[in-house]
């Protein structure tokens, strides 16, 4: 496989669940990575979270435990999740994280830091009330200085027995900031999946690229062995109806992102359940996320280099892939969990790539 494992954030007594964080290189060098800790004894997307940090002083060779970010419970809430980072305007760093309030209430939240991540300001919410999954390393900023949160909606309601739940067909809404994250509002113009009989997922996931000033690629995971796609061409005010893109996939997570010679990676799972693929493999849960691949596409999308295999065990799960350009490569961090985790989701793994393993 290219590249070297750096770390590997394995769940522990206490500690359930390491997941979904993202990487930024501060102006003096320094790489800081934040991600969800569970705490407790459940895994669960609903259990109790913390948000810690990782940082680096050395390119990505090794990074040094930071400690605990955000509490849950100071973010009046039961879990923190799904990090993005984002360098603000005025060069803070800008710390965007879910926050599940209750069962069926989940907003993503921003606070920012002006030393560096060692202390962070009040938080400004970016979504009015609902339930949204937006995953980590999504948040977008514009050509024009627009920030733009790709989500997920779910619909909530009362189960039969009166306990709440969520609709898991879910449709894609859009909330933006035309002020560098200070007011956020929400675009008039959603996209769903359409009534297909077969497909009980809607558009889950979503992420989206800028192709060139006012024209995004959206896509979003769904369970009928595809990404769907989307288009805008007003910078997000309307989108073309949602189709079956070129990446195969199970219900689980494409990841891409455009790098500084103006390539788009994309990191994901290319082989759906429907080719034989399980979602269970020696007792735990995978998601038939496997195996992890990447590619590169120096055409706007149009195609990608044939891909290359980052990870490949079929008893393991590979997922909510953090994309970071470095001087000398990339760094992907990953879920990883295998048989001794519970879960895939339950173990985090960062990788370093070179530019040279990659060719």
């Amino acid at each position: 496989m290219p590249g070297k494992i750096i770390r590997d954030l394995a769940p522990s007594e206490g500690n359930p669940r390491n997941s979904e964080g993202a990487f930024l290189t501060l102006e003096n060098g320094e790489i800081l990575f934040i991600y969800s800790a569970f705490k407790g004894s459940s895994s669960s997307d609903h259990a109790y979270t913390d948000l810690k940090a990782l940082r680096s002083y050395d390119g990505g060779e090794t990074f040094v435990d930071e400690g605990v970010v955000l509490t849950c419970e100071g973010e009046d809430g039961v879990n923190t999740m799904s990090v993005s980072l984002l360098e603000m305007a005025n060069g803070d760093i800008g710390l965007f994280y879910l926050v599940r309030t209750t069962y069926t209430l989940m907003r993503m939240f921003l606070r920012r830091s002006s030393d560096g991540g060692h202390t962070w300001s009040d938080r400004v919410c970016c979504m009015k009330e609902g339930y949204y999954v937006v995953n980590n390393d999504r948040v977008t900023r514009l050509s024009d200085g627009r920030i733009l949160l790709p989500s997920a909606s779910h619909r909530a309601f009362l189960k039969p027995d009166g306990q709440p739940g969520y609709d898991s067909a879910s449709e894609i809404v859009w909330f933006c900031s035309d002020d560098d994250g200070y007011t956020w509002y929400e675009l008039p113009k959603k996209y769903t999946m359409g009534d297909l009989a077969h497909c009980r997922s809607g558009l889950q996931e979503p992420g989206v690229v800028e192709l060139s000033p006012g024209v995004l690629w959206s896509w979003a995971r769904t369970d009928i062995g595809r990404q769907y796609e989307s288009f805008s061409v007003d910078g997000g005010l309307s989108w073309t109806t949602a189709q079956p893109s070129w990446f195969t996939s199970p219900c689980s997570p494409l990841c891409m992102k455009r790098l500084r010679d103006n390539r788009l990676v994309a990191v994901w799972n290319p082989v759906p359940i429907a080719n034989g693929q399980s979602e269970q493999i020696d007792g735990i849960w995978t998601g038939g996320r496997t195996p992890l691949v990447i590619a590169f596409s120096a055409d706007n999308g149009k195609t990608f280099s044939d891909p290359i295999v980052l990870e490949q065990e079929k008893n393991r799960g590979y997922c909510y892939t953090a994309i970071h350009e470095i001087e000398d490569g990339l760094l992907l961090a990953y879920c990883a969990g295998g048989p001794e985790d519970g879960s895939c989701l339950c173990r985090l793994r960062i990788r370093k790539v070179l530019w040279e393993e990659l060719q």
